[in-house]
Parts: C-alpha cells; structure tokens; sequence
C-alpha cells in the first residue's frame, strides 16, 4: 500500500514543509494517526501534533534536525506498551515499529546481535534460537514490545534473576540527541555530550553513596554507572538505558544474547497468602533458578491445575535434558516450605500456567465484583529480604485508603506490580490518587526500595524521585538531562521536570454522563464509556502471530497497522467520545475505516486480558453511524440476508442456474457490494424445514418434552447447507433415542442485522424470535451454527437486557458437540482413527469453547488440532467489496496452509458455514460440520452391520437347505 501524508490544519505549515522535504518515511498529521496515539497503557493520556515512520537512522537524525529548528518536541515510541506514560507526548510521534525493525547483524560465537529500534522481542529470540541462544530479558509483553522501548525502560521480565535487566544486557547503542548530531556509546569510550564527565568528577561523592543497592533500581538516571570504579570503567551505555526517551533516539543496538537452557521445568509452590510467599522467595535463590515469580489467588480466574494455597510462586529451571530440568525442580520443591506444590515438567503445561502470569497485567485491571483497577503504582521494588515485610504494610495502606489492589510480580527481585482500584474519574478520587502515591513511595523508601521495578518513572511516579533518592541527586539528573538535550526538546515533561501524576490522565476528557446507546453492556454498568475503558494499552492485539487456539486480532496481522489492531480501534473510540482530535462523534470516518476491517470475530472478547469486545463496538458504532442514512449496498444484501433467503427459496433451481452466469452473477455482486472474487453461495433445492417436515409428515407433533431434542434452523442451515441438519439429525436421534419436532418458522437469531449495525431490526427480529419460540423452561437449544449460537448466547441478552426470555434463551443454547456430552454422555460414537484438519471457528472459540468438540472428536479417533485464528471469511465481512485481499491473507495465516499440509485421507472439518465456504472458494477442499462426519459413519456402520446380517442369513440358510 502507498505511503500517503495526510494535512493537519493545526500543524505549523512551514514545520511540516521542512520536515517533508528532508525524509523518506511518511508522516500523518491527521486527525486518526494522532489519536491512536495519544496514549500508551498507562492512565495518561497526551495529544501529539504528529506521527512520523522513519525509515531509517538518516531519517531519524533530520526528523530531530528539523524538531529542534522549529521547536517542535519528539517521543520514540515503539510498541506503546509503556505504563507510566512516557510513550505519550505532545510533538512528533516517531513510529519505530514501521521500517526499523531489521536484526542487522547475529554472531552465535560472540554472541551478540545487532538491532533496529524497532525489532520485536520475539523475533529476535526466534532468530537466536536456533543457535541455542536467547535475549535474556524478558518482560510480559515480549510478543509486541520492542529493543528500542526496551532500552527506552531498562525492561526486565520475569528471568531477570538469572539474567539481569536491559541495561545488562546492551553493549553498544548508536543514538541521535535533539537536533541530530549522532553518537555512538560504548563502555569505556569517551564519547558522549561535552561535560558529563566534568559533571561526575564534581559529585563522584554524592553519586558513590546515593544509590540504594538493589537488583531492579530502575527510577531516575543510572548516573552511577560513569563512576570511573564502575567495573569495566564508566559506562554510558547503561546510564542512557532507562533514560525513557529523554535523551536522544536509539537507531541500533548492539546486545549481549545468552545461552538457552535446552529443557525447562517449574516448580509451583504454594502458600498462605502472597506475603507468604514473598518471605519464602529469598529463600530459593541459592538454588540459581531461571525465575521467581510470585502471585496471589485474586489473579488466578480459572482453575488452572495450581497447587493448594492462596498464593503461588513460579519457580523456573533449566538443563541439558528434560531430566536433569526436572530433577533440578524437584530439590526445589524439597528444599521449599510450601503448603503444596507441584512439578511441571510438559511443555503445555507450562506454557498454561506461565500465561495465566503474562495476561496479570490485563487481568488484573478487573477487580472479582468487576470493578476497574489502574497502573498509578505498577511497579517498585525493595530488597527481596524486605519483600514479605513490604507487602503486608502495602496491603494495610491500601486498606487505610479504603483502595484494593492485587500484588503479582518478580518476588525473587525484590519487585511487585500491581494494579490499585483507584476512582481517577472524580476529584475526589484523583486527589486519593495523589495521597496514595505518595505515601506509598514514602513506604517504599523506607524499606530501601525504589519507585520503579522495572517500567520506568514516567510520569506516574518521576515527580516523587526525590523522596526517593533526595533533592540533591534529582538536580543532578536535571543538569545530566541539559547537557544531553539543552533545548529540552526530547520528551519533556518525563522523568526530568516532570509533569505532575495526576495531570493528564486520560479519563478527564471522556463524558461525564453514560452515552445513550444501544447494547446493555452488563460488565460496564451499561456505560459504553466505561466498556471503551477495558483496553488498557497491553496490546496483546498487536501480537504478528497467533498462537493456539488464539484468534485475536487477524485484521492487524493482516495488515501490521495499529488501526487496525484491537487497541487502535479502541484508542479511535475513546478520541471519539473524547471529542478533542476525533470531533464528528458517531459520523466519524476515521473511526468507521478502522472498523471497516473488523471481521467481527469476537476474538476479542476472550484472548484480550481484560475482555475488550471491539466486534460489539463495531456493531454499536455502525448503528449510530449510519442511523437516517444511506448505507453501503451490502448491508442491505448481506446484512438482511435471512429475509432474501427465505424470498429466494422457491425459486432456489433458476437462481442458481443464473448465479453461474458470469454476466448475471457479475451484476448481483455489483448491486449486493459483494467482492468481485467471490463465487455467490449456492441456494439449497430444498430447505432442511422442508426435508424435516417431508421426512415426519405434515401435522406431526411430539408432544413429550422429555422424547424431542430441539434443534435450531439458523439461516445457513436452513438455505444453504441443510445437510448438516440432516446429518445432525441422524446423529442426535440415534444417539438419544429422541426425536426432532418439525422446525418453528420465522426464527432467526439477528447475526446479520447486529453484524452491520442494523441494531433496531436486530432487535425486532430477537423479540419476534422470543415471541415464537416459546421453548419450554430447562429444555436446551442446538444450534449448529458456532456463530449463530454465539449471538444467541451474547448478543441476545446485550441488545434484550431487559427481556427475561433473553437471559433464558441464552442459557438453553448448546452446541451439536455440547448436547451429546450433556444429554447423550454413555453414547459411544463410531471411531474413524484418521487425522483431523480444518477451522475452530471464531465465534466458537471466543464465546461457546471447544471443549465438548475436542472431547468428541477423541472419543471418535479423530487425531490432530483444528487451526485456530480466523478463517477471514467472517460471515459478511469476506464477502463485502474492498476486503478480498484482508480475507485472503487471514485465510493464509494458518488455516489454508494446515489444509495444504494435511496429509491424504484427513478429515477436514469446520463447523461454520464460513469457514467451509472460505475453503470450498479458496482452496478448491471441502470441509464438513462433525455432525456430517459422524452420520457418515453411522450409516456406514449400519451398512456394514446389515450386510454382516444378511451374509449370515444367506449361511443360514444354505446350512438349512443341507
């Protein structure tokens, strides 16, 4: 896609000229670039005049060059994962994630690499892997977050025990201060600003003794490292680490990569409570463990197999073989007085149990009554003797304030994070904000702590440094930052002179009074201001593969873009309803763009950490926007699909006979808004009612509730794959012993309607729905369609919140898999024993779970995972004009290529009528709902067992006739 600049009306026209006129990236100085943004995953919020993607070092020192020229101020932002806002800023963004984001340079004997700003963690430790070598820190957020920010921080992550922070870990940077002039920073080397060395020969004294001791001391300027007894001599590079922006840009790196334990194992110990568990930590370190990781039962929100005890401890270790791992676990486990624990030497299962501590940060914005919880005191860090002890006197500051917040982090370092239910929507509660913070640095201090652990100062917690490390020592950071940036113009406001905690935040602009919308939205008090507020900027979304099971977020894979991603839609959102940058509201175009590559897959909704349901918003949005409008063609096609469908199916033979016709077919497609690359969907001779009431006759009604299982006749089933009803059907019946009553007419669950914003008809169709059904109490619901389930199950009682026939028909749904392991568990279906190959759909996933299918599909010997993801067709998404190529591309990410890998006589299976369509049109294979699968084989197994009768009655007989 071309580059494009967009204008800014505010932007100073001779800036914008100049800096055009001397760099290759583009800049965007509109109005959805700045808003996306305006935050990172912190609780501030600020409004910058403009994004720039450089392309490369040469770009970023011209981009200075020129800032510095007109007074413009630059923030270095890489995955905008920062959580004490020092990826926010009020001049020019430099998007680093764009174009600088090559590993340069991988040296498995010195083992070193050199790196762009902007690589991603995991890239670089999956090109390290092969050489047996990883990047040792690692902090929570390494599938999104950058070297760059990394260095910008001084991040840790959870093996800083056996491998230190960033600043450990870097042995050169290339950087450019304020106004271009590039340095290269090495230890020993004298290069640097004039004056920093005069600077410390001065205060040698004061830097000697006013720094506490501690493995993660990351608050202020790590001017101690160009002490000339520094091992190794003074040492710029790790004093510029953890400087958050504030002194110049990196555009390369140079780090230290280490050896990668062959095979892993942990030890999970349990404990009374967390402060327990921090007493105990100390106590592990002499046996060299890779991690100690603490956290408490109010993080865990399902059972995930942890041993008894109210908080846990993760303790990680290494060795050559998988043996040797768990050997070294288990003296752990010897050696530790725990209340229980456990070894966990699988893969997966440590994979499990480590994600449930890598989401904390996103769980934890989430109080158990549902309450919002804030960053404010993310993270410190104390002696890890004095950790226990620190604890149990934050928990009772915490309960002077009336405040609940719920501890997890790296114990074995002395370093908690935790998010605090703070009130920052009130004056009130902003200025309990303030006492809090800083009685809380004062309670740190004490213990002998610092402010930061690990995410930097920002400004969450720069304005109380000198608590910290005294008046003296904070004004020596000011002079260090004046001789690197003289006109102050490299992150102002951060860390040095930096702006009060609670100015900025964020919260301030959103509306006072909830906004009359649409959906109840019962986990935000049906505030649609407070559902915007779920996304706390983790970016768990812009993750460049999917993982698992994991679906969210296919339209940014797609497209790398971060309008793109969960969190960008939900930036545009909040700037909407803000109404500073984004100032039309609901008819906005820049937030209607973003959305328009919402596949509305729901993903969201369970892969988020914090339940961000952006495919509701969409829906929502699109009501709003749209509302006494025109709308795109393919609402009205697409979008009220079930009443076309029911008027086409007499006339189903002649229509698909034209539907073959390239002319008419072209014409329908161009009327409809249907992408010219798709092939119209073929219309079923005869519907599956009209099979059912054929096959039991006109009339017929079971009148015992306890004889019928009652299955759903959802729009695809019914016109376009009514063999799947027919399928399950056979397979409900044969293995109930129970009978299908002849269809209800006239249902349908509203997926179209809600999927295009059509939320009034939505709603009439759910409420004539409700009026026909009449489903007797405690009787449950089939439906085959994963996403029409799904909309029943959620959109329902969200659009009918005040309709208890809503609520009811939500709990009576249940999947053709769900049914038989509720109804039918003695049941023992056929067994196939062949591979299995095909889609989990995404309304599946995020809302109904596969549980029940996986159980299913072992009990029939069907062997193999589904792909998870999107299959990117996405009901009308793929189908609708300008998305072919983002269908496309989600499709290739893993479904069509696990397809292509499937090795002959797989079974390829797909329970959405998407999904199966996507295949048919993209890979030429057909793919079939597990009911299909499992009436095949049933009907080939009382094929086979007639045919073994009649062969034994043929012998009979000729026996008789001897």
């Amino acid at each position: 896609m071309a580059e494009q600049h967009r204008p800014h009306t505010d932007m100073p026209p001779a800036f914008v000229a100049a800096l055009r006129s001397c760099v290759r990236g583009a800049s965007d100085f509109g109005a959805a670039a700045r808003a996306l943004t305006t935050m990172d995953a912190s609780n501030y919020r600020r409004v910058p005049l403009g994004v720039l993607a450089p392309r490369d070092a040469d770009d970023i020192a011209a981009a200075l060059a020129v800032c510095r020229e007109h007074g413009v101020p630059v923030v270095a932002r890489g995955g905008g994962t920062s959580i004490a806002g020092q990826a926010t800023g009020t001049g020019l963004v430099l998007d680093l994630t764009r174009h600088l984001r090559t590993i340069l340079d991988l040296d498995p004997a010195a083992r070193t690499a050199v790196v762009q700003p902007g690589v991603i963690l995991d890239d670089l430790r999956a090109a390290a892997a092969p050489h047996g070598l990883t990047f040792g820190p690692d902090p929570s957020t390494h599938s999104r977050c950058t070297l760059g920010g990394m260095i910008g921080n001084n991040s840790c992550g959870a093996h800083s025990v056996a491998w230190g922070t960033t600043a450990d870990n870097v042995a050169k940077l290339s950087v450019v201060r304020y106004g271009g002039e590039r340095l290269h920073l090495e230890q020993g080397s004298g290069e640097g600003p004039e004056g920093v060395p005069s600077l410390i020969a001065a205060h040698v004294a004061l830097l000697r003794t006013g720094y506490p001791a501690l493995p993660r001391r990351i608050s202020g300027y790590a001017l101690d490292a160009l002490l000339p007894e520094h091992p190794g001599g003074p040492d710029p590079v790790r004093a510029f680490c953890g400087s958050e922006g504030t002194l110049g840009v990196v555009t390369e790196a140079t780090v230290r990569l280490v050896e990668a334990p062959r095979a892993r194992a942990l030890a999970v110990l349990g404990y009374a409570d967390e402060s327990a568990a921090a007493d105990a930590a100390p106590g592990l370190l002499p046996y060299r463990p890779l991690t100690v990781e603490g956290m408490a039962a109010d993080l865990v929100t399902r059972s995930a197999g942890l041993p008894r005890g109210a908080a846990w401890l993760f303790v990680e270790t290494g060795g050559d073989t998988p043996a040797e791992a768990r050997a070294h676990a288990e003296r752990v486990l010897r050696g530790a007085d725990a209340v229980d624990g456990a070894v966990v030497a699988d893969p997966a299962g440590q994979r499990a149990l480590w994600r449930i501590r890598e989401d904390a940060a996103g769980t934890a914005t989430r109080m158990p009554d549902g309450a919002e919880a804030w960053p404010g005191w993310e993270d410190c860090a104390v002696p890890p003797a004095r950790l226990g002890a620190y604890l149990r006197d934050f928990r009772a500051l915490l309960a002077e304030h009336g405040l609940r917040g719920a501890p997890y982090g790296h114990f074995g370092d002395g370093c908690v994070h935790v998010r605090v239910d703070f009130d920052l929507l009130t004056d009130a509660g902003v200025a309990r904000f303030r006492r809090f913070s800083e009685e809380t640095a004062s309670l740190v201090v004490a213990h002998g702590g610092s402010l930061s652990g690990e995410h930097g100062d920002g400004q969450a917690r720069a304005e109380l440094l000198p608590r910290m490390y005294g008046d003296e020592l904070v004004a020596l950071f000011h002079r260090y930052k004046d001789l690197w940036d003289p006109d102050g113009g490299m992150n102002p406001g951060i860390l040095a002179r930096p702006a009060p905690l609670d100015a900025n935040l964020r919260f301030a602009v959103l509306p006072a009074r909830p906004v009359d919308v649409e959906f109840g939205y019962p986990q935000d008090g049906g505030d649609f201001a407070g559902a915007v507020r779920r996304c706390v900027g983790v970016a768990k979304c812009r993750t460049t593969e999917a993982s698992g099971a994991g679906v969210m977020c296919p339209s940014f894979r797609a497209t790398g873009e971060e309008a793109h991603s969960t969190r960008g839609r939900a930036r545009l959102l909040h700037e909407m309803l803000a109404g500073e940058v984004i100032t039309d509201g609901w008819r906005s175009e820049e937030v209607r763009d973003a959305l328009d590559l919402c596949l509305s897959c729901k993903g969201c909704r369970s892969d988020c950490p914090v339940g961000v349901d952006m495919a509701t918003y969409k829906a929502e949005f699109l009501h709003h926007h749209y509302r006494g409008r025109l709308r795109p063609a393919a609402h009205y096609a697409l979008g009220r699909l079930p009443r076309w469908l029911r008027l086409a199916a007499p006339f189903a033979r002649p229509l698909n006979a034209l539907a073959r016709l390239r002319p008419s077919a072209a014409l329908v497609k161009r009327l409809a808004g249907i992408a010219p690359e798709r092939t119209i969907p073929v219309l079923a001779p005869e519907t599956y009612s009209r099979w059912l009431l054929r096959r039991q006759g006109k009339g017929t009604r079971i009148l015992s509730s306890d004889r019928v299982v009652e299955i759903w006749a959802d729009t695809f089933t019914e016109h376009l794959s009514p063999q799947v009803g027919r399928a399950a059907v056979r397979v409900l019946e044969e293995a109930t012993g129970r009978t299908v009553p002849p269809p209800r007419r006239g249902l349908c669950c509203g997926l179209t309607y809600v999927s295009t914003g059509q939320l009034d008809a939505a709603r009439r169709v759910m409420r004539r729905t409700l009026d026909r059904l009449d489903l007797p109490p405690g009787r449950p619901l089939v439906v085959l369609e994963p996403s029409c389930a799904a909309t029943l199950r959620t959109d329902l009682p969200e659009l009918l919140p005040d309709d208890p026939r809503a609520a009811e028909l939500a709990s009576a749904v249940r999947t053709f898999a769900q049914y038989l392991e509720e109804y039918a568990p003695d049941w023992t279906p056929p067994r196939l024993d062949r591979p299995a190959a095909g889609q989990t759909h995404c309304h599946q996933h995020a809302v109904l779970g596969d549980a029940a299918e996986r159980g299913l599909r072992e009990r029939m010997g069907l062997t193999g995972e589904l792909s998870g993801g999107c299959c990117g067709l996405a009901g009308n998404f793929g189908f609708e004009k300008g998305h072919w190529e983002v269908s496309v591309a989600c499709a290739e990410e893993r479904l069509l290529p696990a397809v292509r890998e499937a090795e002959p006589g797989t079974e390829l299976l797909a329970d959405g009528f998407s999904c199966r369509t996507q295949l048919d049109q993209l890979a030429g294979r057909r793919a079939r709902h597990l009911a299909e699968v499992l009436a095949e084989a049933i009907e080939e197994a009382a094929a086979e067992a007639a045919a073994g009768d009649s062969a034994t009655a043929a012998e009979e007989g000729r026996e008789g006739d001897g």
